[in-house]
């Protein structure tokens, strides 16, 4: 056996070893096994071990390329730090976000999917890169010619996800329109005027292209067989369309209804992993905390800031205490992974992948001490 991590609490899918060991063995678990190991291994110091955390929605990456407004950084050295960033956050499986759409005159918020998919593509077949790395293809509905770009990217072996995303103001995630006005000027710098501009051409792309655009994106998942995302669902029309859509994943619910009904019908429902973490959400939306006492929370995301994803798992228990240890660890692992076709890892488990992470826990916080991404240590 290449590797043994011994004296870990260990958390399964389903309960805890307070003391064990576990065997890695070509890229796989091999063996798990309570008390003792067989032979001398890592000394984990009785610190936990999790599977490696599945990140579905993250557009951290962007952040990396474009550090400060109008700064272009080199798009592969920019991959290869946030891959550092998310590998010590504890995440060993990610699914990269890359904005599907460019608009005018809005230059903060221009995708850049093709260049960052191919700096992906560079990094990786350079052995740059610590774990692994698909994508997630997040479409917003009303541009022009999202259809078009999409097209270009979701034939790529490594697309798992596309969103349906549709930011109009005045529905979805920025009903109130104040909220929509704070978000932007914190994000953007603009002025009252520019915002005024920018938010009227934006429902006049609405009018004229959401409807056929969201149906084309609806026709290339299908084509491709690439699981869908609804996102910010918030009245019963919203509900319904996800259904009729056979929507995977509901990304981020704006109140307890439309989660409940999405989760009735057998979507899961993913929310922000940062809102659990500040105790509610930053646009005045249903916070996680009050979804996850209600039941209705299977999957976190860490969204815009990685090392969110392994905090909320841990204070899940506290803050909905119907999620054990192992049930909260699932939300952040087995099962994301599985809601995007990736059976093979998520869980300590014989013959899964041999992604796991040893974390240090004190009551101030918890450190991400030792990474592994099949089999070999990568932080």
């Amino acid at each position: 056996m290449s590797d043994i991590i011994e004296n870990a609490r260990i958390v399964l899918a389903d309960r805890v070893i307070e003391s064990g060991y576990v065997a890695f063995d070509g890229g796989r678990i091999a063996e798990i096994g309570e008390g003792k190991a067989p032979e001398k291994g890592v000394d984990a110091e009785g610190d936990l071990l999790l599977p490696g955390l599945v990140e579905l929605h993250t557009d951290h990456l962007e952040a990396h390329v474009q550090p400060r407004p109008k700064v272009q950084w080199d798009a592969v050295s920019a991959v290869v730090s946030y891959d550092a960033q998310i590998a010590t956050s504890g995440i060993t499986t990610v699914l990269d976000s890359l904005r599907v759409w460019r608009e005018e005159g809005a230059e903060a918020a221009d995708g850049q999917a093709a260049l960052l998919s191919g700096a992906i593509d560079k990094a990786r077949a350079a052995g740059l890169l610590r774990i692994d790395h698909y994508l997630h293809l997040r479409c917003e509905v009303p541009m022009p010619k999202v259809v078009v770009d999409t097209a270009e990217l979701i034939g790529r072996p490594d697309v798992r996800l596309l969103s349906l995303m549709d930011h109009t103001p005045g529905q979805r995630q920025f009903q109130d329109p104040q909220k929509l006005r704070e978000y932007y000027r914190g994000k953007s710098g603009m002025n009252d005027a520019e915002l005024d501009e920018m938010f009227n051409r934006r429902i006049e792309l609405s009018e004229k292209y959401a409807a056929d655009n969201y149906k084309g994106l609806v026709e290339l998942a299908g084509k491709f067989g690439t699981p869908l995302a609804s996102h910010d669902d918030t009245t019963p029309e919203h509900v319904d369309q996800a259904v009729k859509d056979r929507v995977a994943i509901a990304e981020f619910p704006t109140n307890v209804p439309s989660a409940q009904d999405l989760h009735t019908n057998g979507i899961k429902v993913m929310m922000g992993a940062p809102n659990l973490v500040r105790g509610g959400s930053h646009s005045g939306n249903v916070a996680t905390a009050e979804l996850a006492r209600a039941g209705l929370l299977d999957l976190m995301s860490s969204d815009y800031v990685p090392s969110s994803l392994l905090l909320a798992a841990l204070m899940l228990p506290k803050e909905a205490p119907n999620y054990d240890l192992p049930a909260a660890i699932r939300t952040v692992s087995k099962t994301p992974a599985e809601a995007v076709g990736l059976g093979d890892r998520g869980e300590i488990a014989v013959g899964k992948r041999a992604d796991a992470i040893r974390v240090h826990v004190t009551p101030d916080g918890a450190a991400v001490r030792a990474v592994w991404s099949a089999g070999r240590r990568v932080a």
